[in-house]
């Protein structure tokens, strides 16, 4: 399938040529989002007139081809005089990372300087985000600004248990929200991204955090973090709506590692990252979550994936996964070290000449389940300083220790 050409329909280039320039670019994506919008777009303009007054901004809304009036709300959105909005529909894979790539193109046509993404279900958003993602790359030389905030223990699920701590192991680098989805960005790393033959692959979808923040950091752009406080947003079970995600952005991590193969191997040490603002405080509001239904997934997708599981691990992890499976829901565990073992498995796998992905990837995610499953029986009683600290932190830690292993199996599997 041949790539997209671009993303931007007519409207968007023709709103282009009337702007002509921007500075700052604010960037929201969207798919059904007409309740929570206004305020994302309402925020974002009092952001700018405050802390970046002196910049010519625009806001862009990049939609996926909501049904439910998201557009119409985004434009009818007051925002400080002189201030220009677009809502458009972005063209091609449907998509998060199609949504970012209209957005963009829309930064480079503009000359834009910073770029600015945030999500459009926010409600804990305010306009010191704006100024926090955005003035380090307007005036401190960063190229990439991740977020920094608290979240409930049992919200960014895929975070905690694979994106965190396989980018701060294989890359050294302590991003600790590497696809949190409001990030800020130089326009020479928007450009860069643009070059990339990626757009019909899973970056065009929710691959696209992930994505970003590797190459931001492989490619050694100067990479900081916006203290931004508590994130609250539309959080969802993960037992009932992550699994997609979880492939998409799987899939994009592992095809990176192999990508950067000439990099991560060899690192070995782990860096903090700068930190703009204060560190995030606070007791998020809860995400619901169903133990018993994850467990369920993790039993049944054993059975249905035997052989392809068989396949990919090795005899000591296939045999301790059984012995996992076999446990009562009351007494059930599953250890931090073999869920390393296991993503390290699997991503060793994954780059295998002849291996199907897609199908490779679906056995991991009742595996994911299985794992959000015991992280949850972990924190039980716990705030979310002290499962920060006593869950999250050790488990990246179990990663960080084990990659001589990773690494020594993958010089053994693709150079030796």
């Amino acid at each position: 399938m041949a790539t997209q050409l671009t993303a931007l329909r007519d409207d968007a280039l023709a709103w282009i040529e009337r702007v002509r320039s921007a500075d700052v670019v604010v960037g929201i994506p969207s798919y059904n989002n007409a309740a929570t919008i206004a305020n994302v777009v309402r925020v974002a303009g009092e952001g700018l007139a405050k802390y970046l007054p002196n910049a010519q901004a625009a806001i862009v809304n990049s939609d996926g081809g909501s049904l439910d009036g998201t557009r119409e709300v985004v434009r009818d959105t007051p925002v400080p005089k002189g201030m220009s909005v677009l809502a458009t529909e972005y063209q091609g894979m449907p998509g998060k990372g199609s949504a970012f790539r209209a957005i963009f193109e829309i930064a480079a046509a503009l000359g834009a300087t910073a770029c600015i993404v945030v999500d459009s279900d926010l409600r804990s958003i305010t306009p010191e985000w704006i100024n926090r993602l955005g003035g380090p790359i307007l005036h401190q030389g960063f190229g990439y600004i991740a977020p920094l905030y608290v979240r409930h223990k049992h919200d960014g699920t895929i975070t905690n248990n694979i994106t965190y701590p396989m980018t701060r192991m294989l890359y050294g680098l302590d991003v600790r929200q590497p696809i949190g989805g409001d990030f800020g960005f130089s326009g020479d790393l928007a450009r860069r991204w643009l070059a990339q033959d990626v757009w019909d692959t899973d970056v065009a979808r929710y691959g696209i955090d992930i994505w970003m923040t590797t190459t931001a950091i492989a490619e050694g752009f100067k990479v900081g973090q916006a203290g931004l406080g508590l994130k609250i947003h539309d959080a969802k079970d993960p037992a009932a709506s992550l699994g997609p995600m979880f492939s998409q952005v799987v899939g994009t991590l592992f095809s990176l590692m192999g990508h950067y193969a000439d990099r991560w191997p060899n690192t070995q040490s782990v860096r903090p990252v700068p930190l703009v603002g204060e560190p995030p405080q606070g007791e998020p509001e809860p995400v619901p979550v169903t133990v018993s239904t994850m467990i369920a997934k993790l039993r049944k997708g054993v059975r249905e994936q035997i052989a392809m599981l068989q396949r990919i691990l090795i005899p000591d992890h296939w045999s301790a996964l059984q012995n996992l499976v076999a446990q009562g829901d009351t007494a059930f565990t599953f250890p931090s070290n073999l869920w390393a073992q296991i993503v390290f498995d699997f991503a060793l796998a994954y780059c295998l000449p002849g291996i199907e992905r897609e199908a490779l990837i679906a056995a991991l995610v009742p595996l994911y389940y299985g794992r959000v499953a015991g992280m949850v029986y972990e924190a039980e009683g716990m705030d979310s300083d002290t499962f920060e600290r006593a869950v999250v932190q050790a488990q990246a830690a179990t990663f960080e220790k084990l990659k001589p292993e990773l690494a020594q199996r993958w010089v053994q599997a693709y150079i030796a």
